[in-house]
């Protein structure tokens, strides 16, 4: 895909997200997430903290490094969510979805003027427009997934009871995957190395081969392809995958097919995003 088609589905996935939590009741914003510390409002802060960053980093990247050296300067050990969401805590959950939204469109006007060569300057090494965009998906993917997550385990109703970018199944919130979602698995499978880097650890050498079904149905084929020698594999559905790599579930809560130590190591540590090594939750089910 070049630029402008991941720009399209980075639009698309955010506003699936907004068709989940606009309908979401005044109390539902205050329900705590998987993310400890961080409420519903709180996820959907750092999306629009970031969105707005991202924006203003392909539009003005001298303001951008500024920015970035108050921000990562003010604690060594990293930015505090004050410094991230505390202007956004102060907001209603109206305000708080405007400011997203401008964000976004923000987001979107910047991101057009990118092509396939443009690096984007970021919070350490500059990134590929390509990568730059696919970033900013799967971070609206994975911290909708903690929302969706977290009204499922509260109950699971909204206003209404409906609504556009999820369904209720059972008293519990679900949200049908698509085939964006190719642009997460993918950054899932190139991050291998990254993983084993961020925890000073040797990557291994050992092939792993990675067929996922779409959800649309079709394969997707990453690495090792199925003539060669790779004895090791990763096979299942692409949205478990994806839950896997971005942290959100344990790969024993999935419909994965691990074989080998070496697959199965690396998705047992998996991490396809940046920032220090951190584990995912722990399985709720044993299935080894």
């Amino acid at each position: 895909m070049d630029v402008s088609q991941i720009l399209d589905d980075l639009v698309a996935e955010q506003q699936s997200l907004d068709d989940i939590v606009s309908p979401l009741r005044p109390d539902q914003w205050l329900l705590p997430t998987p993310s400890p510390g961080w409420t519903v409002a709180d996820q959907l802060a750092h999306l629009a903290y970031f969105d707005g960053t991202a924006a203003l980093a392909i539009v003005d990247p001298a303001a951008f490094d500024e920015a970035m050296k108050r921000l990562l300067g003010a604690d060594p050990a990293g930015p505090s969510d004050a410094l991230t969401l505390g202007a956004f805590r102060t907001m209603t959950p109206d305000e708080l979805l405007a400011a997203w939204r401008a964000n976004r469109v923000d987001l979107a006007a910047a991101g057009a003027t990118l092509d396939d060569a443009t690096r984007v300057a970021w919070y350490g090494p500059s990134m590929g427009a390509k990568s730059f965009l696919t970033a900013r998906l799967m971070e609206a993917w994975a911290h909708g997934q903690d929302i969706v997550d977290t009204i499922s385990m509260n109950g699971g109703s909204i206003n209404g009871g409906s609504m556009n970018g999820g369904s209720m199944n059972g008293g519990s919130m679900t949200r049908e995957p698509t085939d964006r979602l190719r642009h997460i698995a993918q950054l899932g499978f190139i991050t291998r190395g990254w993983t084993y880097l961020n925890r000073g650890l040797d990557v291994p050498e050992v092939p792993v081969r990675v067929a996922l079904t779409s959800p649309s149905g079709d394969t997707w084929n990453f690495g090792a392809d199925t003539t060669s020698d790779a004895t090791e594999s990763i096979v299942g559905p692409a949205v478990d995958f994806c839950l896997v790599t971005t942290q959100r579930r344990h790969v024993d809560d999935t419909a994965l097919v691990v074989t080998g130590s070496s697959a199965r190591d690396w998705m047992e540590k998996a991490q396809l995003f940046a920032g220090p090594p951190t584990t995912g939750p722990p399985p709720t089910r044993n299935l080894r």
